[in-house]
Parts: structure tokens; C-alpha cells; sequence
């Protein structure tokens, strides 16, 4: 290669790598008008319903990994925003098609941004190189991503890093077995689950460094409530699943009555602008099953039943323990507090 051609290759280097930087530069500063235009797609992409707040850290992690993976060719997967991104998917044991969808919303969103740049955009004479390093980008987060799986001790998908619960997939695989077993082996039931109350009022006003300080001591705290062998697990952000079987389930009512009032004793954190304590409450919800051999029941739908009644204790005043009868609704029963 003589010094012309030399000159020339290096010359395009460097316009390519201006190019990645200019790409990042514009991404990392309209990062949250890209989150919000995939959030605001994420619901007609055919997934499950989850929370904006949820999509938005996914998308605000996806935004500035792809910024990464357009300067610098390249993805980490011990880089700390990818270590952030394995969290979150990890807290609501988010499949990994999933976050495949999220990347590929993130990569359109991420497009649409940039196709209005006045430099760069869909108009410039740059605009299919742009293009195609942002594709690629996509892929090398996912690829990233799959090395970081890689990486993680074989424990981390069964254990919820906030609280030291068991994960939210494994409490669902486990109600789903123990329905199943109860139903062919005819013996009682019951879940109880918890809601925190007013968590993204508490996010919202304190950070949320406050929030996750309630969720890792209420995950100790009901850790050594309940004992070794019963199913304890964070269920989803800011919910925690109990699952009592056989003798144990007859206790299931006293038992979310008796730790909802100690989280109220016990659980609360100082407001920084006053200095005045304030307290952490719990709703909660119970359903009791008398299974019966041959019976049939649908662990989402028993689910379902307690969200719902959580919803309507919340309603009613929060700080509560509804009791759930599967065939009749909800009664609710405990303390009146807000």
C-alpha cells in the first residue's frame, strides 16, 4: 500500500470513528426521548403487560448500551450498565425474547431519533452508514447480554439480589408444581402476598436508593418470619409471595396479619427534609384452597384473584390483610390504618 492509499484508509477511519461518536453523542442526549417513544411502543409489540416505570429502566439501559456499542464496536459484558440491565431483567425474570423485543423497539426508537438529525439524519449522505452501525449495535448488545449469562454464578437466576428471596420465575414454577401436586394428591393450600404500599410515592419523593433499602429489609425481615422450608420469594417489584402447604396453610391467616403489623411497628426510614420518621405499610392477600383429589385449578387465575384483592384492600385504605375465598370474592379483615 503506497502513502496515497495509506493516507486515504486512514482518512476514512477517522470519519468513521467521528461518525460513531456523533451517533453516541446524539443518543446519549435525547436517551430519554428515545425511551419514551419505545415505551410508548412496548404495548403493541404483542408482550404481556408490564409496568412504564419497568420499561423505562429497560429502555434507558438499552439507550445508552447501544450509544457504547456504536463508539466503541463493541459491547462489555462486565461493564456495570450491562451488569444494571441483567438486574432488572432478573426482578421480573423477564424472558429472554423479551429483551429481544425491547432491544428491537429501542433499535427503532433509537432510528426515528436520529433520522431527524440535522447532521446525521435520514436526509444526510451518512444517513445508511448510521443506519447500519446502529443495527449492528443492536446485535452486539445482545450479544453482550448472552455473555453476561455466561458469566453469573449458576445461583443468581434463583435468588432475587435485592432481597435474598427466591427469584420471581422460581415462585411461579412453584406454585404452578405445588397446584398441580395438591390437586392430585388432595391437601390444603395457601398464598399469601404482599404489596408494599405507596412504593412509587416513595421512589418518586425520596429515590429510589429508599425504595430498595425497604425491599432488601422487608426481604430479611420476612426471610426469618417464616420458616426454612416454606416457599418465601420476591413476586414482582414491589410484592413478596408466601406459598404454606399441607398443615401449615391452616396458620396462613395469622401469619400475613401478625407480619403486616410488625412491618408496621418495625419498617420505616427518615424523611431527609424533615427528619421525622415515616412509616412502611403492607396490604396483603390470602386465598385458602381445600383441595381435594381431582380437583382443577389455574395457578395464574389464583394469581390473579390476589392481585385483584390487594387492589381493592389498596382502595379501601391500604394497610390490610384481604382474605380471599376463590368462589365469593374478598372479605377484608385487620387493621383500618392508611
Amino acid at each position: 500500500m503506497d502513502s496515497v492509499e495509506k493516507g486515504f484508509v486512514q482518512d476514512e477511519g477517522r470519519k468513521s470513528e467521528d461518525l460513531r461518536q456523533q451517533i453516541a453523542s446524539v443518543l446519549l442526549d435525547r436517551s430519554g426521548f428515545v425511551t419514551a417513544d419505545m415505551v410508548a411502543i412496548f404495548p403493541f409489540s404483542g408482550c404481556e403487560a408490564l409496568s412504564p416505570e419497568y420499561c423505562r429502566r429497560i429502555g434507558s439501559l438499552l439507550v445508552q448500551l447501544l450509544a457504547f456499542a456504536v463508539r466503541d464496536g463493541r459491547v462489555d459484558p462486565r461493564g456495570g450498565f450491562m451488569a444494571d440491565l441483567h438486574h432488572v431483567v432478573l426482578e421480573r425474570a423477564l424472558p429472554v425474547e423479551r429483551l429481544f423485543t425491547f432491544t428491537y423497539l429501542t433499535e427503532r426508537a433509537a432510528m426515528d431519533e436520529l433520522a431527524v438529525d440535522e447532521v446525521i439524519g435520514a436526509t444526510s449522505e451518512a444517513w445508511p452508514l448510521v443506519a447500519q452501525l446502529v443495527r449492528r449495535a443492536s446485535f452486539d448488545v445482545l450479544a453482550g447480554y448472552a455473555e453476561r449469562i455466561q458469566l453469573e454464578p449458576s445461583n443468581v437466576a434463583t435468588t432475587d439480589r435485592l432481597t435474598t428471596l427466591n427469584a420471581p420465575a422460581v415462585m411461579k414454577l412453584v406454585i404452578s408444581k405445588e397446584v398441580d401436586r395438591a390437586c392430585r394428591f388432595g391437601y390444603p393450600l395457601s398464598i399469601i402476598l404482599y404489596d408494599v404500599d405507596n412504593l412509587a410515592d416513595i421512589n418518586r419523593n425520596y429515590g429510589y436508593g429508599v425504595g430498595d433499602r425497604i425491599l432488601e429489609r422487608l426481604g430479611i425481615l420476612t426471610r426469618g418470619f417464616f420458616r426454612q422450608h416454606d416457599w418465601v420469594a420476591r413476586y414482582e417489584e414491589d410484592s413478596i409471595a408466601v406459598l404454606l402447604t399441607g398443615p401449615d396453610a391452616a396458620h396462613a391467616n395469622g401469619l400475613a396479619e401478625t407480619l403486616r403489623s410488625t412491618v408496621e411497628e418495625r419498617l420505616e426510614f427518615k424523611d431527609h427534609r424533615t427528619d421525622r420518621p415515616v412509616r412502611v405499610t403492607l396490604t396483603a392477600a390470602v386465598i385458602n384452597l381445600k383441595i381435594t383429589v381431582g380437583d382443577s385449578l389455574d395457578p395464574e387465575r389464583l394469581m390473579a384473584d390476589l392481585e385483584m384483592a390487594i387492589s381493592r384492600a389498596k382502595n379501601e385504605g391500604k394497610n390490610r390483610v384481604a382474605i380471599v375465598d376463590s368462589y365469593s370474592g374478598a372479605r377484608v379483615a385487620g387493621s383500618a390504618k392508611a
